[in-house]
């Protein structure tokens, strides 16, 4: 069971997140620990090689004043004094002929540096040269020198307590980048677990969800980090999806409404003819009222396609330059005959000098459903105002203003949507889908339709249509 839970959590972005935390905490303690480890022996170096500069110019001075015997007594002193194991001088020719030091005991495998010496005599500076016997544990720092007439002196001292300095200070550093690494990783799962505790909560809520849940949602902190932008966009992405499906839904339902009842009709007239009908005149009635039945079916059904079709850009449009006053008012002739029979006064102003750049069929269809409802819920002695205008440089509006019955405040936001009817307009003929394939035409010219209204007085529909159509026509439009 803890192996498997090892597994898992091995698998975690929060786990991938702790071993780069911790693998760059590390790196970059040992860049540092590396760079004081060469500034520290830099340091101790250059001290080591001060502190043998001083003891030859001593030696240089005492040569001058006192004679090469001071400087033979003098080197034995240094020696015995600072220990004839921590340092030992030689006196040399050029040649590298020894002819004086200090006891060599311990240091008998120290050799002379022919190198040394011949690059000491060419250069005419002093040499230094880092060497480790194989019995001893320290290096040794080795400093060659001129310091009187042909004499070269050879001095070396162990770097014993400055290597001992060193190992601590690698003792030190080991010890404390092992806690320092304990506590990166325990801070990197801490840090860790907090940066992806968001993401696991979107994914519980993504769960829940799935299981049927719609009305989840994911908590935001108010933090304003990336976390709390996942979870807004999450949460706007939920609102669209429940939109839909609830728009899934109830178009569900309306088509099931509306199918219901011509389905009905058409079994309750057949089964009337079939067991009382007496004569062919009965059944041509009975086939008649089938096909008139299944006519206002596929009207449905196609006006349902087309309105699909074009909020999805499936059904590309064909842009063509018209004159959209012209098809106004060939509407508005096109419908005077049924106006006149209801009674109702319709009035055009549409100049015919609008040309804008549209699906003509489209068009013409989206302005017969309109000018159709406008009529159809007008009462006997009202009127109808179609009029034609520039709503700036690069578009053209058609308002479409009738005296009828109004649309009620709750209703008016809903009056694009598939099927939805007010319920004052349930009386009249109709599926309920003339506004939504109005709108989804105009947005599929890249325009729109508004629409105010007072009950009892009248509505005002705009058509707005830009003049040239843009290349965002044919895409998915969203609603």
């Amino acid at each position: 069971m803890f192996l498997k839970r090892l597994n898992s959590i091995r698998h975690t972005l929060a786990f991938r997140l702790t071993l780069w935390y911790a693998g760059l905490f590390m790196l970059t303690s040992c860049v540092a620990f590396l760079f004081f480890y060469f500034l520290i022996t830099s340091v101790i170096r250059d001290r080591t090689d001060e502190d043998l500069l001083g003891k030859s110019r001593i030696l240089s001075s005492i040569l001058q004043v006192e004679g090469f015997e001071a400087v033979q007594r003098q080197v034995i002193i240094e020696a015995q004094a600072a220990g004839e194991r921590k340092i030992f001088f030689r006196l040399l020719s050029f040649a590298g002929n020894e002819f004086s030091s200090s006891n060599m005991s311990y240091w008998r495998d120290i050799g002379i540096g022919e190198a040394a010496i011949t690059q000491l005599i060419r250069e005419k500076r002093p040499v230094f040269d880092t060497t480790r016997l194989p019995d001893h544990r320290h290096n040794i720092r080795v400093l060659y020198t001129i310091i009187g007439r042909r004499i070269i002196l050879q001095l070396g001292q162990s770097m014993e307590d400055y290597t001992g300095f060193i190992e601590v200070f690698r003792k030190i550093f080991v010890t404390t980048m092992a806690a320092l690494f304990v506590f990166a990783v325990m801070m990197g799962w801490f840090l860790a677990r907090r940066a992806v505790a968001g993401v696991e909560t979107v994914t519980q809520t993504a769960r829940q969800i799935s299981e049927g849940s719609l009305k989840e949602r994911v908590p935001v902190k108010k933090h304003q980090d990336e976390i709390d932008q996942l979870a807004i966009t999450f949460n706007l992405m939920l609102d669209r999806i429940q939109a839909l499906v609830n728009g899934i839904r109830e178009m569900s339902d309306n088509i099931a409404h509306d199918l219901k009842s011509p389905i009905t009709r058409i079994r309750g007239i057949s089964e009337v003819t079939l067991t009382t009908g007496a004569s062919d005149k009965d059944y041509e009635t009975m086939a008649a009222s089938t096909v008139e039945e299944c006519d206002r079916l596929l009207d449905m059904i196609n006006t349902m396609l087309v309105i699909s079709k074009t909020e999805t850009g499936v059904n590309k449009l064909d842009p063509r330059e018209m004159d959209i006053g012209a098809i106004v008012c060939d509407a508005c002739e096109l419908f005077q005959a049924p106006a006149e029979d209801k009674a109702v006064q319709l009035v055009c102003d549409a100049p015919g000098n609008f040309s804008i750049s549209g699906d003509n069929r489209l068009i013409q269809r989206m302005i017969a459903n309109l000018l159709d409802n406008a009529i159809k819920y007008t009462p006997s002695g009202g009127s109808v105002h179609v009029s034609v205008y520039a709503a700036n440089n690069q578009s053209v509006a058609i308002k479409i203003k009738d005296t009828g019955m109004g649309i009620s405040a709750g209703d008016i936001s809903r009056i694009f949507e598939r099927f939805y009817r007010c319920d004052p307009s349930r009386s009249e003929a109709g599926i309920g889908l003339g506004l939504s394939f109005a709108r989804a035409v105009a947005r599929a010219h890249g325009g729109d339709i508004t629409v105010t209204s007072i009950p009892d007085q009248g509505s005002t529909f705009t058509v707005t249509l830009p003049k040239q159509i843009s290349q965002r026509s044919s895409k998915i439009l969203d609603q």
